[in-house]
């Protein structure tokens, strides 16, 4: 019996860790929901044609970057079903994970990792794969690179070509 328990335990264990929305992730959704919860009142909020109206709203704004304007993209079919969730109020980060089982590509919009008056130390702490898409918006390519050193001095030797989003 107690083998089962901790069979039961270690794999509950191991289905929390593979959850779709990973620390980190959701960012820009979490962002663009929260920005919409904010121009509702609590009336509004538990009404789902309100909350329907305020995403289209929202995303029909100008001033929105690149990003944004991905999320809605992905959001803009899908408005019911991130709706209901938003009205029983539900977390904002909680709705995301439930509308990324519909559309994976929800949570995978990140903001891009800022880089500017970085030190080695701070980029000593970030991970391959993040250097190589900041080395990847920079249109840099890192020919025999192997070890995280090497894809450090890459981006500090790209510095001057970061660019900055207005």
């Amino acid at each position: 019996m107690k083998t089962i328990k901790a069979l039961f335990l270690s794999s509950l264990a191991v289905f929390m860790a593979a959850s779709p929305a990973a620390a980190g992730d959701c960012e820009v959704c979490i962002k663009v929901l929260d920005e919409v919860r904010g121009t509702l009142s609590k009336k509004e909020q538990k009404d789902k044609p309100s909350i329907e109206s305020a995403m289209g709203t929202y995303c029909k704004r100008t001033d929105l970057g690149p990003r944004e304007r991905k999320i809605c993209y992905y959001i803009d079919p899908i408005k019911r079903d991130v709706a209901h969730p938003f009205s029983l109020g539900m977390p904002t980060k909680k709705v995301c994970e439930r509308i990324t089982k519909t559309n994976p590509e929800i949570c995978s919009v990140k903001f891009p990792v800022q880089t500017e008056k970085m030190e080695k130390k701070d980029l000593n702490k970030l991970r391959v794969k993040q250097l190589k898409s900041i080395l990847a918006d920079r249109g840099v390519e890192c020919k025999g690179c192997v070890e995280k050193n090497e894809f450090i001095k890459k981006v500090q030797d790209t510095e001057h070509l970061a660019n900055v989003e207005l």
